[in-house]
């Protein structure tokens, strides 16, 4: 087997991606391909199925029925793709620059609520955010929330359980990224008067966070003054967060690769999730997941959901696509800039 290797050098990295692709071809190809000729199907379990190349009625009626709920999915998993990435960028910047030796154990403490069932940290979160649950219960009872506040199976709660789910997917590669950023080029810029408080990081800081604040009133639905003074409230954060002129021009340049990577693994599992909008909102907060789930496992209407499914997939990947361009990701790769 050497010998041969020895011979044919140029096989050596197919042979290596043979067992990789293989799983692709068997786990993924062969049941998108399945799926694809599901979604032309037309007809009922109970009647049978027919399939036709020119039945494409499940996907224009899935996208005329239920296109609130791609919407929705749209807005809840961009939401929760910038809370991840303002959570996760200071903690892993403070990891990455400031952990010293305890930063394994910070780092342990980031992915410890993956030693727990994905349902139960769900569950768990519905738990917390209860009318009378510990938190909003003792505010209420000492009388600095009104009873009828809640926040419990509303958008909020639903974007505060996606968020809390995949805030690993988005600290791990944004810290990876900053772990290789070269201390001395952060030095150099200081030495060239690219310090702290430069008058261009916070004005940068100031319109970034207040643009994410004020998008995500929009997202939530609440009223100008309420979103007005949460982009206000984002923008003295990372107006605080981006007073460095070095980190403008130096680290956060140079952490764009995970922040890409990061902002990928939040956002295309949040769009189709439907267990967080399942425990923790309401019907009026339903995903396209949720639509999925229900058309797939409860009225096996197994057409209708393949093709939602399709539609789902085509529209991960033009948003994938057009994120890839504006960030550009030739240079994100390669490290040019």
């Amino acid at each position: 087997m050497g010998t041969f290797l020895r011979r044919n050098r140029r096989l050596v990295p197919y042979l290596l991606l043979a067992p990789g692709l293989l799983w692709l071809l068997v786990f993924y190809v062969y049941p998108g391909f399945q799926m694809l000729v599901t979604s032309l199907w037309s007809g009922s379990l109970e009647k049978g199925f027919s399939f036709s190349f020119d039945n494409w009625t499940n996907y224009t009626s899935g996208l005329s029925r239920f296109a609130e709920q791609y919407g929705r999915s749209l807005a809840y998993a961009t939401a929760a793709t910038i809370l991840t990435f303002l959570i996760a960028y200071p903690l892993a910047y403070t990891i990455a620059f400031k952990g010293g030796r305890a930063k394994n154990l910070l780092l342990f403490l980031v992915v410890a609520p993956f030693f727990t069932s994905f349902l139960l940290r769900t569950i768990s979160w519905k738990i917390i955010l209860g009318d009378s649950g510990v938190v909003f219960g003792p505010l209420k009872d000492l009388g600095f929330l009104p009873e009828e506040f809640r926040v419990l199976a509303t958008p909020v709660a639903v974007v505060s359980g996606l968020t809390y789910d995949f805030l690993p997917f988005m600290t791990l590669p944004v810290y990876v990224a900053l772990e290789k950023v070269d201390r001395r080029l952060v030095e150099a810029a200081e030495d060239l008067y690219a310090g702290p408080w430069r008058r261009g990081g916070t004005i940068a800081g100031i319109v970034l966070g207040g643009g994410l604040g004020v998008l995500l009133g929009l997202i939530f639905g609440y009223s100008p003054p309420l979103f007005a003074a949460g982009g206000a409230l984002a923008g003295a954060i990372l107006g605080a967060f981006f007073i460095s002129e070095s980190f403008v021009r130096v680290t956060f340049p140079l952490s764009l690769p995970g922040v890409f990577a990061g902002s990928l693994l939040t956002f295309i599992p949040s769009m189709g999730d439907y267990i967080n909008a399942e425990f923790l909102g309401n019907p009026d907060t339903r995903m396209i997941g949720n639509v999925i789930q229900n058309r797939f496992l409860t009225q096996t209407d197994y057409p209708t959901a393949s093709a939602l499914s399709f539609i789902l997939m085509a529209g991960i990947l033009a948003a994938v696509a057009v994120y890839a361009r504006v960030l550009g990701t030739e240079e994100l790769t390669t490290g040019r800039v």
